[in-house]
């Protein structure tokens, strides 16, 4: 049964399952294979497609809804979900058609997994001399160079769409199959939180990628270009809320037994229950409140609610396996994945006790 609005009684199952199986992520090389399939199953990665894509086309405040949920359970299969929506949308919103008709069906249907390879576009050019990605135009598209240093699944890909940059700045966008020439991926990093997202290096060497395969560019910050992931606005912070809401939940279940922490659940619930309250409110309308104030918030609250739950769980909470330990090694992954700098210097002066 697909899940085709946010209230649907679908929900319940596929969270609950997902919740089952999120401890068995901790497993060295584990990936949410099964998790992805059953969620391309209830339908949950039509939700971020136009319809006349194949998609439900949902709006940006039931998206909102269905992640909140959906990263409640397990953040490490949400967090996948969002780059492989996020190479969904590109490849929906490119005026080329071709990769659209070529991936499409399968990726929603669980049968391929596609990703995204875009930080570099923005972190090369700030610190480094050269982009760590060069693209090459030629007469029959472009020749791609170097590496993309952060891919979600990177060797799970069956495609993944990529930015390089020419040598006149200019950016190009392209849907690459990783079984092209040139095209390989690296080791996975060993990541503290989110290690089965198997997010890592992938290499690219004179890999030749046809015009077809251009979903935008060449131009000046392709990325701003159509639709994409809404990487570092309000999908990350409504992952972080989701995460919060797993461990204020157990830190709730918990006072149930002993009254001495119901004053820390409520007012963490009460926090939980305000901000999830702005995030829908800005997806409706943008001026409801900044994307960068929801973000230091929801970093703030994952931070704070995971360890609270790892305080009421005592040496159980301690221990590998236990979910309280988990969310609080997840809550320090919002302090890095695309973090503004004024959302870092502020949770910095908070963790420093510097007030205004």
């Amino acid at each position: 049964m697909k899940i085709t609005t946010p209230n649907s009684a679908a929900f319940a199952g596929l969270l609950e399952s997902l919740r089952e199986q999120a401890n068995t992520l901790e497993a060295p090389g584990a990936w949410p294979k099964a998790q992805l399939l059953a969620c391309a199953e209830h339908g949950v990665l039509e939700w971020f497609i136009p319809r006349e894509h194949g998609g439900q086309g949902w709006s940006d405040a039931d998206i909102v809804r269905g992640y909140l949920q959906l990263s409640s359970a397990c953040l490490t299969t949400t967090f996948i979900i969002t780059q492989l929506t996020g190479a969904c949308r590109r490849l929906c919103a490119a005026e080329n058609a071709e990769p659209r008709q070529r991936w499409i069906s399968a990726l929603l249907e669980g049968r391929q997994f596609a990703t995204v390879g875009i930080s570099h576009l923005t972190t090369s050019r700030r610190y480094l001399a050269q982009p760590v990605l060069r693209a090459e135009q030629t007469s029959n598209g472009f020749r791609l160079d170097g590496y993309s240093p952060w891919v979600t699944g990177a060797v799970k890909a069956d495609m993944v769409v990529v930015g390089a940059t020419l040598d006149d700045g200019r950016q190009v966008l392209v849907a690459a199959p990783t079984d092209l020439p040139g095209v390989s991926s690296g080791e996975p990093a060993h990541l503290l939180g989110v290690d089965a997202s198997l997010t890592g290096p992938m290499q690219f060497d004179s890999a030749e990628i046809p015009a077809a395969l251009v979903l935008g560019g060449p131009a000046e910050n392709v990325m701003q270009q159509g639709v994409g992931a809404m990487s570092g606005g309000l999908q990350t912070s409504t992952l972080a809320v989701g995460l919060s809401t797993a461990a204020i939940s157990f830190l709730a279940r918990e006072s149930e037994q002993r009254s001495q922490l119901a004053p820390a659940a409520a007012a963490l619930a009460d926090e939980c229950d305000a901000l999830r309250a702005d995030l829908i409110a800005t997806a409706e309308d943008p001026n409801a409140c900044t994307t960068e104030d929801l973000r230091r918030r929801a970093n703030s609250l994952a931070l704070r609610s995971s360890q609270a739950s790892l305080a009421a769980a005592k040496g159980a909470g301690y221990i590998v396996g236990h979910p309280a330990g988990r969310w609080c090694r997840e809550a320090l992954f919002f302090l890095v994945w695309s973090c503004p700098q004024p959302v870092l210097s502020a949770n910095l002066c908070e963790l420093a006790g510097i007030t205004d």
